[in-house]
């Protein structure tokens, strides 16, 4: 879980070649307050092995279906559905069709959707609704568009105040006293991580913190949230790196930046979980 060694512009669409597997992405970070990054993808091949976002991540598929497991529950997203995954909870994805899926993404940070809702959207990730998909597809157009920063600002309020609408209604039936949430060790683990993303902490070190042995600290976490801590710690990591490279950062800096080693680290790990290299990434920004 440690760090293993010490030591707006124009938009450009990547199109990546590998084999018989064709990739396509653009990312950019439009000045619009809430919005932490737009990603727009294009894979036939690729899946997303278990990662978490510490944002809200609002989905649609345009080309396709996404097929992707969300606290151990199998979920979709045919065409139609707006698709919404809480931030700190694991999921991962991989195509449902051989043709595999064109997406759309807009990540929210907390000030649109609160963490209270964490949970109604765990319960419930994918939304059927008309009306929101639209919404959430003028929201991507305005977002392209130099300029129309209110536009997109106003659309946004629209689409947040649907997805609120959704999810308080879920709330307020769902059943408190069977709150998903992990136990208390596993919290307090994923807060000990969360704190020291860029040093990271090692096991013994957050056992000794935590008063628990450290095979049992590595089962509260993965049996609470799916995924093992350094795996989340990971996450985290190529989350940083992300918004970093929008910046137009270099990524030997960014690996610097975000805890790992050096760039052929981050590199291995951003492809892994973002399906690009980070210099392809960056390329890609707006």
């Amino acid at each position: 879980m440690h760090r293993d060694c010490r030591a707006a512009g124009r938009r450009v669409l990547y199109v990546l070649c590998v084999a018989a597997d064709q990739q396509e992405v653009s990312a950019w970070r439009p000045r619009v307050p809430g919005v932490v990054e737009v990603f727009h993808a294009h894979f036939t091949e690729y899946a997303y092995p278990m990662h978490v976002h510490d944002v809200w991540t609002l989905l649609i598929v345009d080309d396709g279906a996404v097929r992707y497991d969300l606290e151990r529950h199998e979920h979709g997203t045919p065409l139609g559905t707006v698709s919404l995954l809480p931030p700190h909870v694991p999921h991962n994805g991989a195509p449902a069709t051989p043709h595999g899926f064109r997406k759309r993404v807009v990540y929210l940070d907390t000030s649109r959707l609160g963490a209270d809702l964490i949970g109604a959207a765990v319960d419930g990730p994918d939304l059927v609704d008309p009306l929101l998909r639209r919404r959430v597809g003028q929201l991507h157009s305005a977002l392209a568009r130099a300029g129309d920063e209110l536009e997109a600002e106003s659309r946004l309020a629209l689409v947040a105040e649907r997805l609120r609408d959704h999810l308080r209604d879920r709330r307020n039936r769902r059943d408190t006293s069977a709150h998903r949430a992990g136990p208390l060790l596993a919290r307090r683990l994923r807060e000990l991580l969360d704190a020291r993303v860029v040093d990271g902490v090692g096991l013994e070190e957050a056992a000794r913190l935590l008063h628990a042995h450290p095979a049992h600290l590595v089962r509260a976490f993965s049996r609470a949230y799916g995924i093992a801590p350094h795996q989340y710690l990971t996450s985290r990591r190529v989350g940083r790196a992300r918004r970093l490279l929008l910046d137009g950062r270099a990524p030997g800096e960014v690996a610097a930046a975000t805890g790992f080693c050096d760039q052929a680290h981050l590199t291995r790990h951003f492809k892994k979980l973002v399906g690009v290299t980070p210099g392809r990434y960056r390329l890609s920004a707006r």
